[in-house]
């Protein structure tokens, strides 16, 4: 089985040079690239093709929340991008996440978590810390009870339906799908489909 390959995105060279040497003590992982900035990372990603991409937020010129929505651009689903940072605030979580980032970690993760995150990410499922958790539940509340028709809607999105699909599949218009999930998008407080099928998942609402 291949190595899954990493991308570090870092401006501190410490920080950075001991992610390389940390991932690359376990087998599984293979770093192909580093970058030290946001711009420079789409760069190196794009030459590199990783699956799994590190991604500090705050960095000299472009950032690392732009970065990922740079790397989301047109629906694009790869790579998994782990945001590894020391912020923790709900503004940061939730900017990071709704520009397309898979997982949130802060940076006194223990090693050996980041580690699985990594595995976990190129396996398809998501990390979150504690406190990205609490961010995204917090904000949120009672907000995130949707309806069960606005449920049945987002699992036929989770399955890639279309809405032409999903109105064909529920016997409804394609317009009261759009609005369905408009109340969808209120109530997580996300802004597209995307962003709305992975916080639903992430909080167990699909």
């Amino acid at each position: 089985m291949s190595p899954v390959r990493v991308v570090v995105v870092d401006d501190h060279p410490v920080v950075r040079d001991g992610l390389v040497a940390m991932l690359g003590a376990d087998s599984g992982l293979e770093v192909v690239g580093t970058a030290q900035e946001g711009a420079e990372a789409l760069t190196v990603i794009d030459a590199a093709g990783p699956d799994v991409v590190l991604m500090d937020l705050r960095m000299p010129g472009t950032s690392g929340t732009e970065a990922i929505r740079a790397l989301r651009a047109n629906g694009r689903t790869t790579p998994r991008i782990l945001v590894l940072t020391t912020y923790d605030t709900d503004r940061d979580i939730r900017s990071a996440l709704e520009a397309g980032a898979d997982g949130y970690l802060l940076k006194d993760t223990r090693r050996d978590d980041v580690i699985r995150a990594v595995h976990d990410l190129a396996g398809g499922r998501s990390v979150l810390a504690p406190a990205a958790l609490a961010a995204l539940t917090g904000a949120r509340g009672v907000r995130a009870e949707l309806s069960a028709r606005e449920a049945e809607v987002l699992r036929l999105v989770a399955d890639g339906c279309t809405n032409r699909a999903v109105a064909s599949r529920l016997g409804i218009g394609e317009a009261t799908v759009k609005t369905h999930l408009m109340h969808v998008y209120e109530k997580l407080g996300v802004g597209d489909r995307a962003a709305a099928v992975r916080t639903a998942w992430e909080l167990g609402l699909v």
